[in-house]
């Protein structure tokens, strides 16, 4: 049991950045960006392709992490060059750019990879490096807590940035376009960078999970986009949604109680590993019934 609860904790901990990334575009933007699925995969394949050709795992990893953040920039452009009004009230274009972005990214990751799939077994990881300067081997909760005072970090950083000038007017715009547009902020830029860095987040993940797993490989973020909603969902429906900084920690703790639920869900003899995406759209209608039935409950 307690081997199933530290590997639940480890793949939350590993996909809280990409949880994070999500948070960033669908509630603070409110941009639908669908480029997470190619995103993801992006950073994994960049750190991969560094790490066999001799290159630092940390390097790599921070490469991998610069390739998502690129990604995100083509997606703001391609938004530019396709919304039609100033108001931007329309989610098509935004949808578009992200398929249009993802789509492309397919094909741009097997050039990088050069072929499906690269493992990295043998090579020196992120985690490798970190266990030899620390002394310890990083595996099960010596890995947990490695992963959670990087994600307190990344967490505290982010929160940093959200309340700086850039940061506030980020906000503004998930809010209230119109209004920020009227104190002359270029809306455009400020959602480009933001973006930027939701992507850069969601391929640190994928290059952190590439290291760890072993291996990379073309198909690894199909369908985490809706893993990463369902982190956000929980986390607000459990947590709330106070402040800023509380609401990162609770999209934290929702991508830990997501794959918590999915780890002790597979533990159930009559559900099997192929019910996984079953199992997610469950959880996600749950969170987002529990709110509703909760006040529909106080009104009674």
């Amino acid at each position: 049991m307690l081997v199933t609860l530290s590997s639940a904790l480890e793949q939350g901990l590993l996909y809280c950045f990409m949880v994070l990334g999500v948070y960033l575009t669908f509630r603070v933007l409110d941009f639908p960006d669908l480029t997470v699925d190619g995103s993801m995969t992006l950073g994994a394949s960049v750190c991969a392709v560094l790490i066999i050709n001799g290159a630092s795992p940390f390097l790599a990893t921070l490469a991998g992490t610069a390739s998502g953040a690129a990604a995100g920039i083509v997606t703001g452009f391609i938004h530019i060059l396709l919304k039609s009004d100033s108001a931007d009230t329309n989610y098509g274009p935004k949808l578009i750019s992200g398929i249009l972005t993802t789509t492309a990214l397919y094909t741009v990751n097997l050039r990088i990879m050069g072929r499906s799939n690269i493992p990295l077994l043998g090579e020196t990881t992120f985690f490798d490096k970190l266990g030899s300067m620390l002394n310890v081997r990083m595996v099960h909760w010596p890995l947990v807590a490695t992963l959670a005072v990087l994600a307190v970090i990344v967490k505290y950083l982010l929160d940093w940035f959200l309340h700086t000038d850039l940061g506030l007017s980020m906000r503004a715009i998930g809010d209230n376009e119109q209004m920020i547009r009227s104190l002359s902020v270029n809306t455009s830029v400020t959602r480009v960078i933001g973006l930027a860095v939701a992507n850069a987040l969601v391929a640190l993940t994928g290059s952190l999970v590439a290291q760890q797993q072993g291996y990379t490989d073309i198909g690894m973020s199909v369908g985490v986009l809706v893993a990463g909603l369902a982190g956000v969902i929980l986390g607000e429906a459990i947590f709330g949604t106070r402040s800023v900084s509380w609401v990162l920690f609770s999209v934290i703790a929702g991508s830990l109680v997501y794959r918590t639920l999915i780890a002790l869900g597979l533990r159930v003899d009559w559900i099997k590993p192929t019910d996984l995406k079953l199992l997610t759209a469950l959880f996600v209608m749950i969170a987002l019934g529990a709110p509703v039935i909760r006040r529909k409950l106080v009104k009674s």
